[in-house]
């Protein structure tokens, strides 16, 4: 197993390299420079005040050694004003101006993000932030998404092509199929619209008191999360996830109900619960583990959409503004946690194998 491990570890750096080189050269493509120049100079700056301003932030090295100081491994780039006052990448990080009084090198490895152009706020409290508040939504997420699935797919992979089963198999299908963007637009449109929906009749009721019945705006839940502002955008994510993650679940639990061990077990006299709990769901699971485990770095990333369309401040929201503000250090940042999660989540779903599965070894 250690040396397992340790090989996944080894294969699981290689890949984080190779990825976060083929983010860094598109974020740092000229046009995208030239763009950021503009944003941050002013929009009417001319060609050649787009040339002083990179080559001053040290955006006109060689694509390599810049990539070098982002990692750390490279010496970050410094320049000499006319009054002897330092600049560079490990002086702005640091946030003195003396000469010397910065470190030679300041990337990845020495704990260095960046600085974030779009929220004037070291990259890493950014990320920080808005992970912990993503982190919060894709909890909840999983807490209504994942046991719902398995219930939906257990119950209609039990007994294949009965009405239950296709019930079922039905409305996994149409959640699987309904975009997020789509069933969010509902959800606000259903119980939080003030116009339209649910909400105007029941305050006509008197059953409610305020304008709305659920809040369409998540905001609020980073200070306080309430049943009434959260519900929303969970529901919007676990209803897309649980379809796939359902029809996983009943496909696996279709082929485990004809093995023949089932069998052996129904002519035993095994009651038809004891042969569902104790003989066909844990063999049943495999197949939906993984794509549990999948579901994680798709909530982290995947959840873009809810997270600008109820205004909820968390890493879809964040990597969403970086994009539009095109803030190079943090699309970069975001795309190492991203690699991460990824990486760290299959290797736990390798692991889970083992153990859900007595036959499969590792070496």
């Amino acid at each position: 197993m250690l040396f397992f491990l340790a090989r996944r570890i080894g294969v699981m750096l290689v890949t984080a390299f190779c990825l976060t080189f083929v983010v860094f050269y598109l974020t740092n493509i000229p046009a995208k420079l030239e763009t950021l120049a503009k944003t941050q100079a002013g929009s009417r700056i001319s060609d050649a005040e787009v040339a002083s301003w990179l080559d001053r932030n040290g955006y006109n090295q060689p694509m390599l050694v810049r990539y070098g100081e982002w990692l750390g491994v490279a010496r970050g780039w410094t320049h000499a004003a006319d009054d002897g006052a330092q600049s560079g990448r490990c002086y702005i990080l640091s946030g003195t101006t003396e000469p010397g009084a910065a470190p030679a090198r300041c990337g990845l490895i020495q704990g260095y993000w960046g600085n974030s152009t779009r929220f004037r706020a070291p990259v890493s409290e950014v990320i920080g932030a808005r992970l912990g508040a993503t982190g919060m939504l894709m909890l909840w997420v999983l807490i209504v998404m994942v046991p719902m699935a398995l219930v939906v797919g257990v119950l209609a992979g039990m007994r294949e092509g009965s009405r239950t089963d296709r019930t079922l198999s039905t409305f996994a299908i149409a959640s699987t199929a309904t975009p997020e963007y789509v069933s969010g637009v509902v959800f606000i449109a259903l119980l939080a619209s003030s116009t339209v929906g649910l909400s105007p009749l029941l305050v006509s009721w008197g059953w409610i008191e305020g304008p709305v019945l659920f809040q369409g705006n998540a905001r609020s839940a980073l200070d306080n999360i309430t049943f009434w502002n959260f519900a929303l955008p969970v529901m919007t994510v676990a209803l897309y996830g649980m379809g796939y993650v359902a029809r996983i679940t009943r496909a696996s639990m279709t082929e485990v109900m004809t093995q023949q061990y089932v069998r052996t077990a129904r002519l035993k006299g095994v009651s038809f619960p004891n042969i569902v709990l104790r003989h066909a769901l844990r063999n049943a699971l495999i197949a939906p583990f993984t794509v549990i485990m999948l579901q994680i770095p798709w909530l982290l990333n995947g959840v873009v959409i809810v997270e600008v369309l109820f205004s909820y401040p968390g890493f879809g929201w964040t990597l969403f503004e970086a994009a539009a503000n095109n803030d190079i250090e943090l699309l970069l940042a975001a795309s190492v946690v991203a690699v991460l999660v990824v990486l760290i989540t299959q290797l736990i779903s390798d692991i889970g194998y083992v153990y859900l599965n007595p036959r499969i070894r590792v070496t």
